[in-house]
C-alpha cells in the first residue's frame, strides 16, 4: 500500500480522479479506500470476510478472518458502486447485499438478475451502469 501511495505522489495522481476496482478478495486495495478518501470504488462480487465465505452461518469477525470487509466499508468515504450477481455460486449475493447497506456513501447498486460469479461482466446493464456511474453520477 505504501508503494502505491508513494507512486500516486511521484507521478502527481491526486486521490480524488482515482478509482479503486475491487473484484471479490482484493483486500489490499479495500483497506486503502478506508484509510484514503479516493475519487470512487467499485466493488464488484464482494464479500463480508472470508470465514462468512467458507462457514455461511458466521455472524462476527474473527481475529484470524483474512478479509475483515464487512468491517472495513464502513470506513470508506468516497461514492461506492456494489455489483453482484443474484445467482453468484462462488460468493452469495447475501454478502453483496450486506456490503451494500453497510457503505456509508453507497449508490445505487447493481444486482444482475440471473448472473453468477464468473458472467457479471456479459450482462449489457454491467456496462450500462458503469457508464451511468463513472459518467453521471461521479460529476456532481
Amino acid at each position: 500500500m505504501g508503494r502505491l501511495l508513494a507512486c500516486m505522489r511521484t507521478y502527481g495522481i491526486v486521490r480524488k480522479y482515482t478509482f479503486i476496482w475491487f473484484r471479490a478478495m482484493v483486500q489490499c486495495y479495500r483497506d486503502l479506500a478506508s484509510r484514503y478518501e479516493v475519487g470512487a470504488v467499485i466493488l464488484h462480487s464482494p464479500l463480508m470476510s472470508g470465514m462468512r465465505v467458507a462457514f455461511p452461518n458466521t455472524k462476527r469477525t474473527w481475529f484470524f478472518d483474512a478479509f475483515p470487509s464487512i468491517d472495513k466499508v464502513p470506513k470508506v468515504t468516497s461514492p461506492v458502486l456494489v455489483i453482484h450477481g443474484t445467482e453468484d455460486e462462488v460468493i452469495d449475493f447475501s454478502h453483496g447485499l450486506a456490503i451494500y447497506e453497510s457503505c456509508p456513501r453507497a449508490v445505487e447498486p447493481l444486482w444482475v438478475e440471473g448472473a453468477g460469479h464468473n458472467d457479471v461482466e456479459l450482462y449489457g446493464q454491467y456496462l450500462e451502469r458503469l457508464k451511468q456511474f463513472v459518467s453521471m453520477e461521479l460529476v456532481n
